[in-house]
């Protein structure tokens, strides 16, 4: 689900230098990022509850018990869920020109990239094209790992250090490499 009204759909802007999104949408970012850095960017590891409030206040749907670190970068607020209990490790990129969801006790770890958004290679005018991501319920997606537009991270899947995941990972499934691949199949279990 993006917000559709804030994407420029059929213009020659983008491949000219124009603005892929609406004077309005870039106003609200242009605002995030300086709340962000002056309310939430240098606060210490423990405060995660004062960042919750932040990402809430400028229209991220937040769990409880969501843990997030002030070095996160979010670049859209409204287009971002976390689930109860979600961690998000230091220096992780939410590049959320599309929605972003991340379900209950997954885990994305440091330096991770997580982007929706992508160009229309094929199109004269590289429109720009967004897909949604969702990370289901107790995933972990590894340190420094990419997982690009329109994937889904199935419930329990793992993505390994460094991996990058292009097309859906299947739930309770490990996968490494670039791009990932299976490589074994992980025991489900149960949190509350």
């Amino acid at each position: 689900m993006t917000r559709g009204r804030d994407i420029l759909t059929a213009s020659s802007k983008s491949r000219e230098g124009g603005p892929s999104f609406t004077l309005r949408n870039r106003l609200f970012r242009a605002l995030w990022i300086v709340a962000w850095t002056l309310l939430a960017r240098w606060t210490p590891p423990p405060l995660h509850g004062w960042r919750r409030g932040v990402l809430r206040a400028f229209g991220a749907k937040v769990g409880k018990g969501v843990r997030i670190y002030g070095s996160t970068r979010v670049w859209y607020p409204p287009n971002l869920v976390l689930g109860d209990h979600v961690a998000i490790g230091w220096q992780v990129k939410l590049y959320n020109q599309g929605m972003v969801t991340i379900e209950d006790y997954a885990i994305v770890s440091q330096h991770t990239h997580v982007v929706a958004g992508t160009h229309d290679i094929d199109d004269p005018y590289f429109q720009l094209q967004v897909r949604p991501i969702r990370i289901g319920r107790q995933a972990w997606v590894a340190s420094g790992a990419f997982v690009g537009p329109g994937v889904t991270v199935g419930e329990g899947a793992v993505l390994g250090a460094r991996g990058v995941a292009f097309r859906d990972l299947m739930p309770w499934t490990v996968y490494r490499g670039n791009p990932a691949v299976e490589i074994k199949k992980r025991r489900p279990f149960t949190l509350p």
